[in-house]
């Protein structure tokens, strides 16, 4: 049995993007260029950050997520991944323990600009 501890994240300051692995099968690479905000909210369990790209908002649940946000403030955090349920008992105390990863694809609310439908509707004329 290896009592490697388990790695749910990375930092690497030449990273240009943000790989998260959602599972086995899917992973994603956000560029940071997208990169809007984020927002860490602490609860009585468990805590929440929330990174938010122009496509794409990436929610990560777990325990001492703060220090994954200090890392993402210097356009670092490289990798994202969520520890298999029978690995967390290997992660140190205090260490960053990804519960889980959720991602939602951003939709393009912004309606279209009745100016520009106008010159495009007089110049197909």
């Amino acid at each position: 049995m290896s009592t490697k501890q388990p790695e749910c994240w990375a930092s690497d300051p030449q990273a240009r993007a943000l790989r998260v692995e959602v599972s086995a099968d899917r992973s994603l690479l956000l560029s940071f260029d997208q990169f809007s905000f984020s927002e860490l909210t602490t609860g009585a369990k468990e805590q929440h950050l929330r990174l938010v790209f122009t496509t794409h908002e990436v929610m990560v649940r777990g325990h001492s997520l703060r220090r994954l946000e200090a890392v993402m403030q210097r356009m670092e955090l490289a990798f994202i991944a969520r520890v298999a349920e029978s690995a967390r008992s290997l992660v140190t105390e205090g260490q960053p323990v990804i519960l889980d990863i959720q991602v939602n694809e951003i939709e393009d609310k912004r309606a279209p600009n009745p100016a520009l439908l106008a010159l495009t509707s007089a110049a197909d004329a």
